[in-house]
């Protein structure tokens, strides 16, 4: 095992950059993953760290040694790539002892290691197979045999699992972490799917255009997002966000209202433009805000398009008559100031066009300085409410809501 340090690492390309002060400390034995959308610079920082490209600024280290100028093969770690790039001539066992036959290693250690990767990996009695006689699986399983034979201080996987399907990809993110368990060694994951990120991560670093926004455990970055781009980013489908002005009653958006004491907020004053976001499941029929110990004050809307999910339906409302979700995207409907997208319970009495009414959970609401993106506030319920929010005006609007199951 070995901690991995980046110090104000920086990669440009003539007038790009790729990578942007990256200060990032993974220590020892942590399985963190590198998220971010395509292009942000998750698998150049990777590559740094591997010596497959050097920094133009900053120091990067593995355990107590500056490694920033040495090559990939005295660095101590081991790539799993996206592309699994088998010698399709060679068995599964040659596949896997090729890197320590170059190493000049002995038949005896190699065989030891060999069976102790394929024992690790699920490849026993296969080590005979080529590898257009395995599945997807079993040949990313064979790559990642390749890598724990060098028993490397850490492991570097960009996107393994991004050529699978997506039934073999949910298969193969546990049998990564029962691999981690097992070998209790470094691991740093590169992806773009959050789900991966927030299923198999210790913690998560999130980057945009080459900065790093946030790293922290999943949950963290999911329940209190740092910025903008994090709360945007992390959660499928997409937090709602909804850009209003603070007054001396709280947050006036174009429409509706939830009341606060401003006085209260840190980092912001009367006058200033915040964006306030709330998830899709912290949207409630107000039929169904008795179960909430904090509710804003109603917001009538209209059903507008429906998305069956299976365990859930999302449901994208209209709060006037001039938005039709059904012409966007669903992160575009997600952040329209005229619409919000609801989750709801997949028997839940609801058709398109209804009439409805709905209550945000106030303790999952989050505000965002508007210029800067940076969180202002996670939860208003520990922030004073003025008299015309809360459950009582929830349950002040009785049925107004259509009836039907949601979240209890």
């Amino acid at each position: 095992m070995a901690r991995v340090t980046l110090d104000n690492v920086t990669k440009r390309y003539e007038d790009v950059v790729a990578v942007d002060d990256m200060n990032l400390e993974i220590e020892d034995g942590e399985f963190v993953t590198l998220v971010g959308p395509s292009g942000c610079g998750k698998s150049t920082t990777m590559e740094t760290i591997a010596g497959l490209t050097k920094p133009t600024e900053g120091t990067i280290r593995i355990g107590d040694a500056d490694v920033t100028t040495l090559p990939p093969k005295d660095r101590g770690v081991a790539m799993v790539f996206q592309n699994i790039a088998l010698f399709p001539h060679m068995d599964v066992y040659d596949n896997i002892s090729f890197g320590l036959r170059l190493r000049k290693y002995n038949e005896e250690e190699i065989d030891q290691r060999v069976d102790r990767a394929a024992e690790i990996v699920q490849l026993e009695g296969m080590l005979d197979r080529m590898p257009d006689e395995l599945s997807g699986g079993q040949q990313q399983r064979v790559a990642i045999a390749r890598a724990i034979v060098r028993e490397p201080a850490v492991f570097l996987m960009d996107e393994p699992l991004a050529n699978l399907d997506a039934k073999l990809r949910v298969h193969m993110r546990t049998e990564l972490q029962r691999l981690h368990k097992q070998l209790d060694t470094t691991i740093i994951y590169v992806t773009h799917d959050q789900a991966e990120a927030m299923t198999m991560s210790d913690r998560i670093a999130v980057i945009n255009n080459g900065r790093l926004q946030q790293i922290a455990p999943p949950l963290e970055c999911y329940n209190e997002p740092a910025n903008l781009f994090v709360a945007g980013f992390i959660g499928s489908p997409s937090m709602n966000f909804v850009e209003g002005e603070l007054t001396a009653n709280g947050l006036t958006t174009e429409h509706f209202d939830i009341a606060f004491d401003p006085a209260d907020l840190e980092g912001a004053s009367i006058g200033d433009t915040v964006t306030m976001g709330v998830r899709p499941e912290d949207i409630y029929r107000t039929d169904a805000a008795q179960s909430l110990p904090t509710a804003s004050a109603p917001i009538d809307a209209t059903t507008d398009v429906l998305e069956p999910m299976g365990d859930e339906i999302f449901v994208y409302l209209s709060l006037d008559d001039g938005g039709a979700g059904a012409t966007m995207t669903s992160e575009q409907a997600a952040s329209a100031a005229n619409q919000l997208l609801m989750s709801v319970d997949p028997d839940a009495a609801i058709d398109e066009d209804d009439d409805v009414s709905v209550v945000l959970d106030r303790s999952k609401i989050h505000l965002f300085d508007a210029a800067s993106g940076e969180a202002l506030v996670h939860g208003l319920d520990e922030l004073t409410t003025g008299p015309a929010t809360g459950a009582e005006s929830a349950e002040s609007a009785g049925s107004a809501g259509s009836a039907g199951g949601q979240r209890e």
